[in-house]
């Protein structure tokens, strides 16, 4: 395989910010120190996605938080465990040092929370804020406000209206992610994530009782994807926003998807966990500058949405 600079142009840019390729890690994977940012970097990713932080350290709940699903990817439920607000400036100074852009994931369980958190890493420097409003396994936080058009209006406009910085909204699947993207966008959002994990559980038969410690969690991994493909199209064929996609990524098949459905970027997350990870995002990247090619496109760009055509 040839360098990149002699394949397909991979290039995008999410509000506003340009990434030398589309892929980047999901929020969680790793980012809540700054030798995380270091690790992610080497992977070869786009751009750095933090672990979300909170006003307050969190620890999160106590183990089992993480389980393995033969073949199928992961169930977790890790309770958004993050050192605070604090420790946020030295993480964003660490993706700085290494020349990539930097998005912070911004948690919260009050709409004051959400401005202060993202204020400090406005302030720190990061280059785009990615509201956390949809993890579906921490009761006041993520899903539980992002679930509600509503709430997803108020926080979303919240931030905005505070920040320099280019607000990403994390929407995960509810009953109502058309409606919460459409809140977002009116209330200041450049761009959208979709989406996060989905609520599911696992029950040991012998133990007779469920094997996370809060009884359910997030699955993540291939089981996830159709689902993502299906939100991010249906949302880019309501709103024609800006996307960036997640779920269940392992090759660049699962990439490409989720761009013919309307995704500008991607996020990998548990594949990660279960692969060489630098192997990974090269192979990713490769595939897709083959198709791309193979299409007879130059920009990978030019196939965004391409699913759309009657």
């Amino acid at each position: 395989m040839s360098t990149l600079s002699s394949e397909a142009d991979l290039s995008t840019a999410v509000a506003g910010v340009k990434l030398k390729h589309v892929l980047m890690n999901a929020s969680g994977v790793l980012g809540a120190l700054p030798e995380h940012v270091t690790r992610l970097a080497n992977y070869g990713l786009a751009a750095v996605v933090t672990k979300t932080f909170t006003k307050r350290p969190r620890e999160g709940y106590g183990p089992p938080i993480i389980l393995r699903l033969e073949n199928i990817g992961f169930l977790n439920a890790v309770g958004l465990a993050n050192p605070g607000v604090g420790a946020v400036p030295q993480v964003v100074r660490r993706g700085k040092e290494l020349g990539l852009p930097i998005m912070v994931s911004v948690g919260g369980s009050t709409v004051e929370e959400y401005v202060e958190v993202a204020s400090v890493s406005a302030d720190a420097g990061a280059d785009l804020l990615e509201l956390n409003l949809s993890c579906p396994h921490t009761m006041g936080y993520g899903l539980d406000v992002g679930s509600d058009p509503s709430n997803v209006f108020e926080v979303t406009k919240a931030v905005a209206s505070v920040s320099k910085v280019p607000v990403v909204a994390k929407l995960g699947l509810s009953d109502n992610y058309i409606k919460s993207a459409g809140k977002a966008l009116e209330a200041g959002a450049k761009a959208l994530t979709l989406i996060n994990t989905i609520r599911a559980m696992v029950i040991d038969v012998y133990s007779l009782r469920p094997v996370l410690s809060n009884v359910f969690g997030g699955l993540s991994g291939p089981p996830l994807h159709p689902i993502a493909v299906k939100v991010v199209y249906d949302v880019y064929r309501e709103f024609s926003p800006e996307i960036i996609g997640v779920g269940g990524v392992t090759n660049w098949v699962t990439a490409a998807e989720l761009v013919l459905a309307g995704a500008k970027a991607i996020q990998v997350g548990s594949a990660l966990s279960s692969n060489d990870p630098r192997e990974l995002i090269r192979s990713i990247l490769g595939g897709l500058s083959e198709w791309v090619k193979g299409l007879e496109y130059v920009r990978l760009t030019d196939l965004v949405g391409l699913a759309h055509r009657k």
